[in-house]
């Protein structure tokens, strides 16, 4: 008995051993209904990719009522050419972008016009812009998330 109870937990042991290394040889991947935020690196794919300097933009204290104005750069270090569908954000958030490609090693900007009038707490906004590019790897939408937050003050 002794001897079979030994076998089976070294053989739980392997299994589970064995398990562990192929799990972790394998890349990681989204599955293919998520979107990405950049496309994978594969050096023979052609895909562009949106670099920015800053993701996240914190505006402090805003005023409820007031008016704000900032700008999102980038530069596409990909190399291929990128054409932007839509940028989609919460109805106090009007936003521009390039309508034409922007080409490898081109600079463009999203232009953000926030306008707390209708805010009642401070929170972080989501801006999504989803290119008209796919990944090259997984086939699945490029779209890259920007955000901005601030401390709305009430009178």
């Amino acid at each position: 008995m002794f001897k079979q109870i030994t076998f089976i937990v070294t053989f739980l042991m392997m299994v589970s051993s064995l398990s562990a290394q192929v799990s972790s040889s394998q890349p990681s991947s989204r599955p293919a209904s998520q979107p990405s935020t950049q496309p994978t690196s594969q050096a023979s794919a052609k895909a562009p990719v949106m670099t920015f300097d800053k993701m996240f933009i914190d505006l402090g204290d805003v005023k409820r009522g007031e008016v704000r104005e900032f700008t999102f750069p980038f530069v596409n270090t990909g190399n291929a050419s990128l054409k932007i569908d839509l940028v989609s954000s919460c109805d106090c958030t009007t936003t521009e972008y390039p309508t034409k490609e922007v080409q490898a090693g081109e600079k463009g900007e999203i232009q953000v016009v926030f306008d707390s009038t209708e805010k009642e707490e401070s929170e972080v906004i989501d801006i999504d812009i989803f290119l008209r590019e796919e990944d090259p790897v997984t086939g699945a939408p490029i779209i890259v998330m920007l955000q901005y937050t601030y401390n709305l003050i009430t009178d």
